[in-house]
């Protein structure tokens, strides 16, 4: 299999700025899930550098299970952690006893899942080189 880490880092920062621009836009949720979905691929990709196979999609247990060799402060994998809950909650109704997920996403969460997944994406970045 080729190794196609800057395919999925590209990728990562590509789904970074489609949760700035969601928050801008107001669509909370949207913005929440494309973190998620930033830091899962940052993730991903310096599994790929690693000719590391990746399952799943939850970051904790991503960054948990890369090699010891590459020391994941624990403070960065609860950061993952808040992540994580944005996976299926961002976008399915049934989540919730009643109304749907852009009835729940604050401002708040966007900015905060943005900075985590800025924060993933740069711990990657440091380690592709």
């Amino acid at each position: 299999m080729p190794e196609r880490s800057r395919d999925w880092m590209r990728q990562a920062e590509a789904d970074l700025k489609h949760a700035r621009n969601s928050m801008a836009w107001g669509d909370y949720e949207w913005s929440c899930f494309s973190a998620q979905q930033a830091a899962e691929k940052a993730v991903k990709a310096l599994f790929q550098k690693l000719h590391l196979e990746a399952w799943g999609h939850t970051v904790s247990i991503l960054l948990a299970n890369l090699p010891t060799e590459i020391s994941v402060p624990r403070s960065l994998i609860d950061k993952a952690k808040i992540l994580d809950k944005h996976y299926i909650l961002s976008r399915y109704p049934n989540g919730f006893d009643s109304g749907a997920p852009t009835d729940f996403y604050t401002l708040e969460e966007a900015k905060t899942a943005i900075a985590i997944a800025g924060e993933i994406i740069e711990f990657c970045k440091d380690h592709l080189k």
